[in-house]
């Protein structure tokens, strides 16, 4: 029986420490953005607005910011109108269908800047929530790193491109580092 309790009291526990809490107000800070959208995101994370529709969110280590194709800076994007307009090769709009890429030519990987994107494929889609109210058009690219040689080309690795996009909003956030506890902060949005 007492083998029992001490079970009990124990699978309770590791529950308890499982249920995640809120973070306190002194650990946060808001982040405001387009169409009223407002992120809780913690304090240590810098928050740069490249432009009226490029807001990057540094979460990491970031050497050197040179724009969206560099390397080893993890972050991630909430861009807008501007951005979503040049989102496929910098001529035609984003489209959940492709993944963001603004530009036409093979940039760097992003977290080894001797590598190149390969092709990207299709991990995960469906809608995920933006706060209340808002369901965003969620995809989950899966993109090859790749060592391009002068008679052939080699994968050696990959890395993860997540994007929430609301049409109506114009609002895409584009995470390449599948940064942690982004999907609840996002789930977690306010709407003013």
């Amino acid at each position: 029986m007492l083998k029992r309790t001490i079970l009990l009291v124990a699978c309770g526990l590791a529950l308890v420490a499982a249920i995640p809490f809120p973070a306190s107000a002194s650990t946060t800070k808001p982040l405001h953005l387009r169409k009223g959208l407002t992120l809780t995101i913690p304090k240590a994370w810098k928050v740069y607005k490249v432009s009226p529709d490029w807001t990057r969110v540094v979460t990491g280590s970031c050497p050197k910011q040179s724009g969206f194709r560099d390397s080893g800076c993890r972050s991630f994007w909430v861009l807008g109108p501007a951005a979503i307009k040049i989102g496929h090769e910098g001529f035609t709009p984003y489209e959940p269908s492709r993944p963001f890429y603004p530009a036409s030519d093979v940039g760097p990987c992003v977290y080894d800047k001797n590598l190149w994107i390969g092709e990207f494929k299709l991990a995960e889609k469906g809608l995920r929530q933006i706060g209340p109210d808002h369901k965003a058009h969620y995809r989950d690219w899966k993109a090859a790193c790749m060592h391009i040689g002068q008679t052939k080309s080699t994968v050696k690795g990959y890395f993860h491109q997540r994007e929430w996009f609301l049409p109506s909003s114009k609002i895409l956030i584009v995470d390449q580092w599948r940064t942690r506890g982004l999907a609840t902060i996002l789930k977690r949005a306010a709407w003013n």
